[in-house]
This record gives C-alpha cells, structure tokens and sequence, in this order.
C-alpha cells in the first residue's frame, strides 16, 4: 500500500512539475513573442523616419552646394571689380563712358 501511495504522491508531483514548466514555457513565448514584435516594429517606424532624413540630407547638399557655387561666382565678380580696367570696361559697355580723348567707334548691323 505504501508503494501505491509513494507512486501516486510522485505521479502528482510530476504532473505538478509539468504544468508549471508548460507555464513558464508559454510565459517566455509570449514575452518573446511581444518583445519581438515590438522590436520589429521600432525597427520599420525608424527605417522610414531615416529614409526621411536622408531624403532633407540630399536635399540640403544640393542647396548647400548650389550656393557656394553662387558665392564663389560673387567672390570672383568682387575680384575683377577690383580691377580699374575692369571697371573701365563695364562703364563703356553700360554706359556709353570713354576716356578723355577717345573716339569711340560704333559699328552698326546692316541686313547682310
């Protein structure tokens, strides 16, 4: 009778044993299940936010070098408006100024 009792006690012992284990198991996999699930959402919400950025980042490049481009065209307009001969140039084509004693000579356009 004792050997029926002590096969009964570790009959529900193992029973007992196997359904926490089942527990715990099925406790994990749901973890998982959510930890990964929100991972993977963190990770697409993320990739679009740096696809974005990278978008406004070329963006601004462009901008940043279409504007050097205009400042180096600024500078070197500066430069040659530094220059006396230059500036000579530009009075005479502008504004019809020449130098004391010049004749300016005036071609005109005819159909042919």
């Amino acid at each position: 009778m004792r050997d029926v009792a002590a096969k009964t006690n570790n009959m529900k012992q193992t029973a007992v044993k196997s359904v926490g284990a089942r527990r715990r198991i099925r406790l994990w996999t749901c973890f998982m299940v959510l930890f990964v699930g929100w991972a993977g959402y963190t990770y697409i919400a993320q990739s679009g936010e740096i696809g974005n950025k990278s978008l406004q980042l070329s963006e601004r490049q462009a901008s940043k070098e279409a504007n050097e481009q205009t400042l180096n065209q600024l500078k070197y307009e500066l430069n040659r408006l530094k220059d006396p001969e230059y500036i000579g140039q530009i009075a005479m084509k502008k504004y019809g100024l020449y130098k004391p004693g010049e004749i300016p000579v005036r071609i005109s356009e005819s159909d042919s």
